[in-house]
Formats: structure tokens, sequence, C-alpha cells
């Protein structure tokens, strides 16, 4: 082991970049839906020996020195982005005669970008970096901080952070309601970080006896989570459908009244054997194929459908304006139907997805012909504000529309008011490739750090009922087309609000960066 890590620390040039792509790379295996955690164990020590290894002639100045620790944490972001993200392109294919001319942008461009933050997180490591243990604390922070401004920049994409891996099964999940994803992510490379210790055995006692506290309480808190007992104080029957409808006829005139039918036909079937009927249905993202405003007669369909005291909540895209003075906005939305066919309760979606749902600097853009990649027929309008839907039963469920339900903290603002979390996507843009389990994987964990149930419905899947600790009630496969019929108990909040979890998340970051600080500076002193 000490001859490899050697070898790895003394890699320069193409080599060194070579192997800071495949470690990236091979991190990706820990996420959904592989969930191979053990690889981060190899990982991150091959990052550390890298990281070792990537230092500057004294007598350059701050930038060139910090230079190569830039470039290793750069090329092992890009590794992990690039092997986790590809199937992006993906929904460049659905309309390919238009969009195959994007595709390397999407799947090489975006990990690219998102690769910068990687390198970030390595310089800011560098910075605090010695020969011990602390160096696994800074890489810790370094990471840590990164996957928290990752978050929020430039609109946020905070897709696969580092912390997932950690949580592959609802009993790894548990200590998210405590220390947020923001410290989550940190102590996650902390922990994964910790074999690189064995090559220079100093600080090797602390760094087992750490692992062994870190895992022991992971495991333990995630076991005595699950074997409480969880009193519900309410509870709702729900279906949720999945009508998988092929996207290359999802906005094709002549099949609309068929798709609608088929959303219709699959609602109204008799409850499945022991379950009640339905008192709130969920159908997926722009899953209404039309207009509400165009076909007034569609919500009459849906009353006829709905039972007297059902509930249905659909996505739809919603138009506003469309007068002679002002041209029509739409919106991503989720609108509420009662059993009259009134549409009580809208809400639209905040968050857009950039060159999906919008173009960012369109003016700029179109001068070069560049529109709107995917999505849908037309440009989306951003909601102004989300609000929780009140349903039957005297519930309230805080909507998020697709991959608004990957930020943690975008989620926890309306879902402390609410006492279910819904989610609806559209996913079949990626068909039966990672993607759709990474982004069920994500909602999955905002389930634990709110500690309210999950009901998702997606187009093609993955649908499912997630109980407040993470647990799978019901789903339907990708591709499957069908229902599922659940009783949901509904019992209580999060462990710690989310202001709680942000401050324990930043405390276990600044425990991290002093015990680095504290090392680094040690070491000078000892040199010096």
């Amino acid at each position: 082991m000490q001859r490899f890590a050697g070898r790895i620390i003394l890699l320069w040039g193409w080599r060194r970049a070579l192997v800071a792509f495949a470690a990236g790379a091979l991190a990706v295996l820990a996420q959904a839906p592989y969930d191979f955690f053990a690889v981060c164990f190899v990982s991150f020590p091959v990052l550390v020996w890298l990281l070792d290894g990537a230092t500057g002639e004294a007598s350059d100045g701050w930038f060139r020195r910090l230079r190569p620790a830039f470039a290793t944490g750069w090329w092992f972001g890009f590794g992990y982005f690039l092997a986790g993200l590809w199937w992006i392109g993906q929904a460049l294919l659905i309309e390919a005669d238009t969009f195959a001319w994007a595709l390397p942008f999407a799947v090489v461009g975006i990990p690219f970008a998102l690769a910068f933050f990687y390198g970030f997180a390595t310089v800011v490591a560098r910075l605090f970096w010695s020969s011990d243990i602390g160096r696994i604390a800074a890489l810790a922070f370094g990471f840590g901080l990164a996957e928290w401004l990752r978050d929020f920049l430039f609109t946020g994409f905070p897709w696969n952070a580092v912390g997932y891996a950690a949580m592959p099964v609802p009993l790894l999940m548990q200590s998210v309601s405590v220390t947020g994803m923001i410290g989550m992510n940190a102590l996650a490379v902390f922990l994964f970080s910790l074999p690189a210790l064995v090559v220079a055995r100093r600080h090797l006692r602390l760094g087992v006896a750490l692992f062994v506290v870190l895992v022991a309480a992971h495991v333990g808190f995630g076991y005595f989570r699950l074997v409480a007992p969880v009193k519900p104080t309410r509870s709702i029957d729900v279906r949720i459908v999945q009508p998988a409808v092929d996207l290359s006829e999802k906005w094709d005139a002549s099949v609309r009244d068929r798709i609608f039918a088929t959303l219709l036909g699959i609602s109204g079937e008799a409850p499945a054997d022991g379950h009640a009927k339905p008192q709130l249905i969920l159908w997926p993202e722009t899953s209404v194929p039309f207009l509400f405003t165009e076909r007034p007669d569609a919500l009459t369909a849906l009353g006829d459908m709905l039972a007297d005291g059902q509930m249905l909540i659909a996505g739809v895209v919603r138009e506003e304006g469309g007068s002679a003075n002002a041209g029509s906005r739409y919106y991503n939305s989720v609108v509420a139907i009662n059993d009259k066919g009134e549409i009580v309760d809208a809400v639209d979606k905040v968050h857009l997805v950039p060159f999906g749902e919008y173009l960012p600097f369109a003016d700029l853009f179109e001068r070069f012909g560049i529109g709107q990649l995917v999505a849908g027929p037309m440009n989306f309008a951003a909601g102004n504000e989300r609000h929780p839907i009140s349903v039957p039963g005297g519930l309230r469920a805080a909507p998020f529309i697709c991959y608004e339900v990957i930020f943690p903290d975008l989620v926890a603002v309306d879902a402390a008011s609410a006492e279910l979390i819904v989610n609806v996507t559209n996913d079949a843009w990626f068909g039966d490739t990672p993607g759709p389990y990474q982004h069920f994987r994500q909602a999955q964990v905002r389930a634990v750090e709110n500690g309210l149930p999950l009901l998702r419905a997606a187009n093609n899947g993955i649908s499912a009922v997630v109980d407040s600790r993470g647990r799978i009630l019901d789903a339907l496969a990708v591709n499957a087309r069908g229902a599922i019929d659940a009783h949901v108990p509904i019992s209580g909040h999060a462990l710690f609000p989310a202001d709680q979890r942000r401050i324990n998340g930043l405390l276990i970051m600044l425990v991290l960066a002093l015990a680095a600080f504290t090392l680094n500076v040690r070491q000078r002193l000892r040199v010096n």
C-alpha cells in the first residue's frame, strides 16, 4: 500500500490528470442506482495522495503554487460529473433532428463547468494542508464548502452531492435529519478519506478511532430512528398515476385525447384489494397534454371522474395573459381540482431549469439561432411564490415540480408548514438511465430531512410513496404504466428545524476548518 501511495504522490502531468479523472469517475458508483459506496474509500484516498504531490515550487507565487491542486481537483470533478451526468444528453435525442448538435455541450460542457467547484474544493484544502489527519479535515472542509456553494451559485445544481454516497439505504439516511446536507457532505468526505492515513501511519490510531465512532454513530442513529415507534396523528388514502407517455407523442395534437383518456382510465379504476377509495389522486408534471383554457371540457370530464370528496393534483402548463396588448405567459404548474371539476388552487414552478424551461440571456442566444433545448413547445416563466395546497383530511401538501426537490433549503421552507411533500416530475426525457434513480434518491432524502411522507408521481417512473423515515412503502418501476394505491400515515415533522440543521452543518464545517488550520500551523512551526 505504501508503494502504491508513493507512486500516486509522484505522478505528474497527464498521468496525474488521468488518475484524478479515473478516481472521480469511479466515485460515481457510490451514487444511485449502483449504491456501491465502498468505492469512495478508494477514490478519496487516491485524491488525498494526489494532493500530497500537488505542490508548486517554493519560489512561485501563491497562484502558481495552488495551480496543481486546482488541476487535480478539477480533473477529479470532471471525471465525477461526466460519469454521473452523461445521461443528460438523452433528453436531446428525443428530437435529435433539432437538438443533436447540442449533445457535446450538454454531455461535456456541464461536467466541465461543475468541475470548477471541486477544483475550488482542493484549492481550499491545499491552503490548510499538512502531513497528518489535518489534511483529511482540510479536504472535508473544502468539499463541504464547494457542495454548499453548488446549491445556489449560478441558479444552483447540487445534483449527486457527495453526501448522498453515504446514504444508499434508509438505515444510513437518518443522520441527515441532524446534520443537513451541509454537514453530511463534509462528514462523508472526511470518512471516505481516512484510509489515506494507513500509509503515513501518523495519527493512524486517531483516524481508526474517529472512523469507528463516525460509522457507529451513523449506523446506530439510523437503527434507533427506524425501530422507534411512529405514532400517526392522521392519514390519507392516495392514488399515484404513472401513465408512461411516450415523449415523442407528448405534444402531438392528434394523440392528446388518447393520453388524457389513459390518465382518466387509470385514475378511475377501482381501488386495489385492501385499499380504500383514494382521497387524493396525483398526476405527474405537465401530464395534462393541453391547456385548460383551450379545453374547458376537460375539467368537466375530471369532475365526472372524481367521486365526492376526492381531489386531483395534476401537473399542467398554465397560461396567463394572451390579450391584444401582451403575449401569453406560460407556467409549469400543479393545479388542485375538486370533485366538481373546479380548479381550487395552483402553484407555479419557481426554480426553472436553464435551457430546458427557459433560455437565459435569451436575446443573445436567439441571435445565434439557439433556443430552448428541451421540455416543451414554449419557454416558461418562473412563479413568484410557492405555498402548500390544502388536500382532503385537513392536510397541507407542499408541491415541488421536477428538480426543485433536489434543493434542501428550498424544500425546507415550505415543508415546515405542511404535512406532506409532493413531487411531480417527468423524467422520461432521460429514459432508463441513472438519471431517474438519482433524482428519486434525492427526493427520498428530502423526506428524511423534513420528517414528512413523500408522494412522487413521475411520467415514466420512479413514482413512489415514501414514509417520513425514507422507507419506500410502494413504487412503480421505470417505464411501468399503472397506479399506486396507498394508505399514508401522517406523523410529525422534522427532528430538527431547517435552521438548526443548517447551524449543525456549519458547526461541523467549523470544527473541520479549525482542526485543519491548527494542524497546519503546528506543522509550519515544527518545520521552522
